[in-house]
């Protein structure tokens, strides 16, 4: 089983960035957890990271190409008002699960309680930091999807 795990703007910053709300960890940190944790699962996880919003798009249809079993998103901000990636993921057929290390909907800016991706999406975890990506894993996993 193969997974794409696409971390969106500003998570490159991650363990230096208002750690009160994202914790230490740097997305590096992040990223190896994930693979030590799904390769005994027999599951490949290949991560990437971008701030721009094309790149993001265009990692999406790489997923649906090279026919990945599964995408991890955590988009961002872009979660908030990207209608591009939400067509984007409907438009694949990998199954896409958004991840937030935060819970967006009790974060103190209104903007950030609308998620526009999530109806795009199989299932969405967050708030459990690196937990969120964990259970993106085992959710995929135990799908097999």
């Amino acid at each position: 089983m193969r997974i794409l795990m696409i971390n969106g703007p500003n998570l490159n910053l991650l363990g230096e960035r208002e750690t009160a709300i994202y914790g230490h960890k740097t997305l590096k940190d992040i990223e190896r957890e994930v693979i030590d944790y799904a390769k005994p699962l027999g599951i490949d996880v290949i991560p990437y990271q971008s701030n721009l919003e094309g790149i993001i798009i265009d990692l999406l249809h790489y997923a649906h190409h090279e026919n990945m079993d599964g995408v991890i998103l955590n988009a961002a901000a872009y979660t908030h008002y990207s209608y591009a990636i939400y067509d984007a993921i409907k438009a694949i057929t990998p199954p896409v699960v958004e991840v937030h290390l935060s819970d967006p909907s009790t974060r103190e800016e209104a903007f950030r309680h609308t998620s526009v991706i999530k109806e795009a999406c199989v299932e969405t975890f967050q708030g459990n930091h690196i937990d969120s990506y964990l259970a993106a894993v085992d959710f995929l996993e135990k799908h097999n999807v």
